[in-house]
């Protein structure tokens, strides 16, 4: 009787559990991290559920300073109780003041559309930064003062540790890179730590979980130090050599030791350490780095080791700004590259062609007599006889004599057996290398590539059944990963800049292929750091002083407020936009002093264009009008009614000047009547409604006049895709798309390009650009169909619009959104055109489900309009629109050929 009574009891309590679950549990956007310096960090988790129509109506977290409490379901730091809500992303702590270092373990559980409870997801963490400088203990510490270029510093020193260890915990901040070991193991494998910022205002720290590390007794911190962008010594016109922060490379760092007994004790950098140098005889981020491995001190990071003869470390001044922890991925190696080919184009010069143009490191693996020098040098292009040309990338250097150093790697061999060894301090971009200075002829397994990117995790992508589109989708994503270490940049090689203009250009593509919102959030923070009290911005974030007297302009500079737009639309970031209005406000104030009857002429316009010029006047005041309604939408969200009216007011003026400026009625167009000026005017919401049609018309004659191909720059790549899919005509945009001779994305592909080129003309600029990446957005929100809608910022509300256009017989596009998953899948075969949808619990989407007929549409089966969780909206031309719950569904719509419209 009791068992079965207990069975019964067991079966209640299994059907008053909700199907739905939290899973992803995310912090600050990351999972499970270390050194959060935020007051009130953000949390953020998914739902998943079998169910159609599912959705969240609360939530309840759990955090703790113990896991052990928070397996007995109590939250000693902050139990929420239960809240009616069914939001899921950006929910801010409100707990216990946290401190400086502290552990925090939390869970989450939600209640389903039934009002049933969850079980509580599985555990998950983050530790708390240091919150005020005064409590970092020791000193900065280094080897010189001297600003011209010594070896790499090694710097070590031993402690004791008791038995009893519950955690060991180092922050760092070793400038410009570092390399931190313990007992002899490299710790963590972060590379080219930590990030770049404008160290002079803000230098990040990172912390790392030693506490396997830590042993019982005698133990030994041992850290090397690179210049990094803290002290470029290559001498280049963007002038980093004199940036104001340059110094020879120093560190502070605190080991915290927590025993189970309460204690706690503190290892830091002080004048008590001891340094020399070691085998890095020359690092530069620019020129890159030599290795003599008969200079290598073995077991100079372990303990017992004699640092007699080593002197002692120098107090030394910090970089004077702010310390702020590292709050995004760090650089990693992605992948490890076979060489495809090994070529010797002249006697002892060996040519290693890696199949693939991206941004990292070659690792030499060679046997040879001690004192043999290997020269490594890297390039993306090779001469006709075979032999490496950099003349494409090395344009940027000042001339000197002799020649600077660049792009150069050099090894020195100790003569023990084989030797494997890559650069640490450095990074290239490159297809080739080639190898002199080797003992013997070399094989494949000589030299291998390893890729180096930012760690952001993979959030999306696009294939469909014209493999040109592929081979467009994935040059652009390994052109985006060539340019994300830390900041967006330009390029891997010669510049390696943080240009704002292409990094917004290409930050739609970004959020839809990855998820670098934490990287774009720390960028951010460069730009404040950047902006003078003016609000004038600097071209290039982070900058050493130059490209404010440049003049860039709100095509580029709009970076600023675009990417808080875009973290906004696709993420849900509401705080992005609410940590910068003030410097928004700013900068649109500081456009309005530069203004001449409304009309900003300064700055870059459609930079590289094809052949037509278009008025930088006209960009740059329709990116005025931009940042001004985004100044106005962001002061209404927040509240600032008065600021609200006073810039969409501004928004308006600037609306009409823009008109009375550019549109000619005579000839019925805008300026000089280019693609660019056309659809900027019509993209960037500048066009009367009656007039909108007109200018359709006109852009779309431009194109055919061109047999279809494009005619702008960057600016106008992202514009006229854009523009033709909004206004009904994917299909134009696909055309050019799809095009192979010049210019377009296919005839790069066609002479061997696999990243995105920096000009349509591809004579002698850099082969991996992300500027004309834009592209790949289009795929996902064109051909996937798969777009956000303002009304529900961070995909709580989006859109599912295939266009069946050029040819094309299937596509499909994947987002893994803040909120779970969304898939769009469609394909025509024998004559019926299925569409696979795949919405995430907690969300609501708008399908427009591509027909002949509406009444035709059916889903797994039956009349769509019948199906469980889809409501019929309306019909349209060419579709039949519904509004759909959470869950995947099979729409059928007959009537088709095996082709496209």
């Amino acid at each position: 009787m009791r068992s079965a009574l207990l069975l019964v009891l067991m079966s209640l309590s299994v059907s008053a559990m909700a199907d739905l679950k939290p899973v992803r549990l995310r912090c600050e956007y990351l999972q499970n991290p270390l050194g959060i310096d935020v007051p009130r960090p953000r949390l953020t988790w998914q739902v998943e559920s079998r169910r159609r129509g599912e959705r969240q109506t609360a939530w309840q977290i759990l955090v703790a300073s113990d896991p052990r409490f928070l397996g007995s379901g109590r939250g000693d730091l902050w139990d929420s109780g239960r809240v009616e809500s069914g939001e899921t992303a950006h929910i801010e702590y409100a707990g216990s003041p946290l401190r400086s270092w502290q552990m925090a373990w939390w869970k989450v559980r939600v209640w389903d559309r039934d009002g049933r409870p969850s079980a509580y997801s599985a555990p998950a963490f983050w530790q708390a930064g240091l919150f005020d400088k005064r409590d970092w203990q020791g000193t900065w510490i280094g080897r010189t003062r001297e600003k011209a270029y010594q070896p790499a510093p090694l710097l070590r020193r031993e402690f004791r540790a008791r038995g009893g260890l519950r955690r060991a915990t180092a922050a760092i901040c070793g400038l410009g890179y570092y390399e931190l070991r313990l007992n002899g193991q490299r710790v963590g494998d972060h590379q080219l730590d930590p990030g770049f910022t404008r160290y002079d205002r803000r230098a990040l720290y990172v912390l790392h979980d030693v506490t396997r590390l830590v042993r019982p007794g005698t133990n030994a911190l041992g850290i090397m130090l690179g210049t990094g962008w803290h002290k470029v010594h290559t001498l280049a016109v963007w002038k980093f050599h004199e940036a104001p922060w340059r110094a020879a490379p120093r560190v502070l760092m605190n080991l915290r030791l927590e025993y189970e007994d309460g204690q706690v004790e503190t290892v830091s950098t002080d004048a008590s350490w001891r340094t020399a140098t070691g085998p890095v005889t020359y690092d530069s981020i620019y020129g890159g780095e030599s290795y003599d491995a008969r200079l290598e001190r073995n077991g100079w990071d372990r303990p017992g080791y004699d640092d007699s003869g080593w002197q002692p470390a120098l107090v030394v001044e910090g970089p004077g700004g702010a310390l702020s922890a590292q709050k995004m991925p760090p650089i990693r190696v992605q992948e490890t590259r076979q060489a495809l080919e090994v070529r010797q184009p002249q006697p002892g010069v060996y040519v290693f062609d890696m199949g693939q143009n991206f941004a990292g490191w070659a690792e030499l693996s060679v046997e040879g007599p001690a004192g043999t020098i290997v020269t490594l040098r890297y390039g993306e292009r090779v001469n006709p006889d075979g032999t490496l040309y950099r003349g494409n990338i090395d344009v940027h250097l000042i001339k000197t004599d002799p020649p600077q150093r660049f792009q150069t790697d050099t090894y020195t061999l100790k003569g023990d057996g084989r030797e494997t060894w890559h650069a640490r301090f450095t990074y290239h971009g490159f297809q080739y290398v080639e190898v002199t200075g080797l003992p013997s002829a070399p094989t494949l397994d000589t030299l291998r590539g390893l890729v180096l990117s930012s760690d952001v995790d993979r959030a999306g992508d696009f294939q469909c059944s014209n493999p040109l589109l592929d081979r467009i989708q994935r040059a652009t994503l390994w052109s985006y990963r060539s340019n994300l270490l830390s900041i967006p940049t330009d390029c891997p090689h010669r510049e390696k800049n943080g240009w704002t203009g292409d990094a917004h250009l290409a930050a739609e593509q970004a959020l839809l292929n990855f998820d670098p919102a934490a990287v774009y959030t720390k960028w951010m923070d460069d730009f404040a750091d950047e902006q003078r009290e003016t609000g004038e911005l600097p071209g290039i974030v982070p900058t050493g002083g130059w490209g404010y007297e440049w003049g860039n302009g709100p095509a580029w500079d709009s970076a600023f407020l675009l990417i808080p737009h875009y973290l906004h639309l696709y993420r849900g970031d509401r705080r992005i936009l609410e940590r910068h209005y003030e410097g928004h406000r700013r900068y649109v104030d500081y456009l309005t002093s530069r203004a001449q009857d409304g009309i900003v002429s300064i700055g870059l316009g459609d930079w590289v264009p094809w052949k037509t010029e278009t008025p930088v006047s006209l960009t740059s005041t329709a990116y005025y009008y931009v940042d001004a309604r985004i100044v106005a939408a962001t002061a209404r969200m927040l509240g600032r009614t008065d600021d609200a009216s006073r810039y969409e007011e501004l928004a308006g003026k600037i609306r009409e000047a823009f008109n009375r400026a550019f549109w000619d009625e005579a000839r019925q167009t805008y300026a000089n009547g280019s693609q660019t000026a056309l659809s900027c005017a019509l993209y960037q919401g500048l066009v009367p409604e009656p007039r909108r049609q007109t200018v359709l018309e006109q852009l779309v004659r431009n194109i055919e006049e061109r047999g279809g191909h494009i005619d702008t720059g960057i600016l106008g790549a992202k514009y006229v895709l854009n523009t033709l899919l909004e206004n009904g005509r994917a299909d134009v945009a696909c055309r050019i798309v799809s095009q192979r001779d010049q210019p377009g994305w296919g005839w790069w592909l066609d002479q061997g390009a696999t990243t995105l080129w920096e000009s349509w003309q591809g004579a002698n600029d850099s082969r991996n650009h992300i500027m004309f990446g834009d592209v790949s957005a289009w795929f996902h929100k064109a051909l996937a169909g798969i777009r956000p809608d303002p009304a529900g910022p961070g995909f709580a509300r989006f859109t599912v619009r295939p266009e069946v256009v050029g040819g094309l017989v299937f596509a499909r596009g994947v987002h893994d959104s803040i909120r779970g998953r969304i898939e769009s899948d469609w394909r025509i075969d024998k004559g019926r055109l299925h569409l696979r949808v795949r919405i995430p619990a907690n969300t609501v989407a708008t399908v427009h489900v591509p027909t002949r007929s509406v009444e035709a549409v059916r889903e797994s089966g039956r009349p769509a309009g019948e199906s469980e969780g889809i409501r019929f909206l309306r019909a349209e031309p060419g579709h039949a629109v519904f509004e759909v719950g959470s869950g995947e569904y099979h729409f059928e719509s007959p009537g088709w050929t095996d082709a496209a419209r």
